[in-house]
């Protein structure tokens, strides 16, 4: 399981990179792991204001679906449209072109209640 000290990540398994007020998101490897082989990826909230923990797509997976969550407040800016023709990048390569939303961020001090790489691994080994 790669877990990139880098990154921030959420108890929902999503990860976050922050980049000034914007917030990268994907799911972590553990979570693509988990899910198996990924076959959708649906956003439909691009251009909203939506709040931390909220409901912001899901991931579509050949057994299951997954809702993906708000890791912190904001304006949902752009969407990864790569993931349209290729949602197997997520498996592929979570942690870079499988990023699926950007967020400009309404709050960024949200990102400090995010966990770090080791609590996060702590969390998923738990």
């Amino acid at each position: 399981m790669k877990l990139p000290e880098n990154l921030k990540y959420t108890k929902d398994h999503e990860w976050v990179r922050i980049e000034g007020d914007t917030a990268i998101v994907g799911i972590s490897d553990f979570a693509q792991s988990e899910l198996g082989d990924i076959v959708y990826v649906e956003v439909e909230t691009l251009d909203e204001e939506l709040d931390q923990e909220e409901v912001f797509g899901t991931v579509e997976a050949v057994k299951t679906v997954s809702d993906l969550f708000m890791p912190v407040s904001g304006k949902i800016v752009d969407f990864n449209e790569s993931l349209e023709d290729e949602p197997e990048l997520v498996n592929e390569n979570p942690y870079d072109e499988g990023w699926i939303i950007k967020i400009k961020m309404s709050n960024p001090e949200e990102a400090d209640e995010l966990l770090s790489s080791d609590d996060y691994k702590a969390h998923v080994e738990g």
